[in-house]
């Protein structure tokens, strides 16, 4: 019975789940702003979770360290903006294919490498939850917004962090020049290549750890874990109008949505026929995210996959 999921318990509990499912969406989406802010789409964000994802949950099941597994993810993260910022800044590839390329290459590498070197999904050790103090205790709020793991404390923090860089910095002035006008900031002694591919790096950087965070979140690990968060995230750079806060706002709403959709189906409110229609639920938000969303080209970076040479 529907009534059974608006009791204060599972409301809570949802609530708390949105929260928690919302940070690999984040973390995601957060570096790809970064990445458009300067005028480079990466499309293959999706591949680089599911390296990261996979090389972090190979660590955690090799060392049970889940920091390590964190720092891994990180790491290949890194290594693979390298890889597109080569790509893209040196031979100017068209981006939207790279991207794609750098997705096909990480969702078949994951494969290959969990078949040879793991075989079976085997459990590893999760997150665990901390309470913040004295928030924590506050009745509701305190287990929906205040009772998680580090990680997820981190990536809202993270926002805050890039709001201040890309809005009070020298570096973030540089980010949003190169990404509206790199003629006129190179002619001003900017680096335009340089300034985007530290925001590559920066981007796939949290893309690494967006796997790593979901893969240890869930336990385990399997071929195409991340089905598809890698795109949301892109479209979540657009619903946010390329705002660190506003992608935040548009993760918690996908968050809430996923949860609200496990949550119905494990109370078996939804089922068959129409809990695989539920499951649609986040892609078709992004499809009406995108179509609403879209009219607001004044946000968007005029530099957005405008490849940039001096001798063009």
């Amino acid at each position: 019975m529907m009534s059974e999921f608006f009791t204060t318990s599972v409301l809570i509990a949802t609530f708390a789940a949105g929260v928690r499912l919302a940070m690999p969406f984040l973390l995601a989406a957060l570096g790809e702003t970064m990445g458009q802010r300067s005028g480079v789409l990466n499309l293959g964000v999706d591949g680089v979770m599911l390296l990261g994802a996979f090389f972090a949950y190979w660590t955690v099941l090799e060392t049970d360290s889940r920091l390590g597994g964190v720092m891994v993810g990180l790491l290949v993260g890194l290594l693979m903006g390298v890889l597109y910022a080569v790509v893209t800044l040196v031979f100017q590839a068209e981006q939207g294919i790279s991207g794609i390329g750098i997705f096909l290459f990480g969702l078949g590498m994951s494969e290959l490498l969990f078949q040879e070197l793991v075989g079976t999904p085997l459990p590893i050790s999760a997150f665990t939850e901390t309470k913040i103090p004295i928030l924590g205790d506050i009745p509701w709020l305190g287990e929906m917004f205040f009772t998680h793991s580090p990680l997820v404390y981190a990536a809202i923090v993270l926002v805050f962090i890039l709001t201040w860089v890309i809005n009070s910095t020298t570096f973030g002035l540089n980010v949003r020049a190169v990404g509206e006008n790199p003629e006129a900031a190179d002619s001003l002694g900017v680096s335009v290549n340089r300034t985007r591919a530290i925001t590559i790096v920066i981007g796939n950087s949290l893309a690494g750890v967006a796997g790593a965070a979901l893969t240890i979140e869930l336990g385990t690990f399997q071929n195409n874990l991340t089905n598809g968060i890698g795109f949301i995230a892109v479209a979540l750079v657009y619903f946010g109008a390329w705002r660190p806060f506003g992608v935040l706002a548009g993760s918690l709403l996908y968050g809430l949505v996923t949860a609200t959709v496990t949550q119905l189906k494990v109370l078996d409110i939804v089922s068959g026929a129409t809990a695989s229609l539920a499951t649609t639920a986040p892609a078709v938000l992004t499809v009406i995210a995108l179509a609403v969303i879209a009219r607001r080209t004044a946000d968007q970076p005029a530099a957005l996959t405008v490849p940039f040479s001096r001798s063009g």
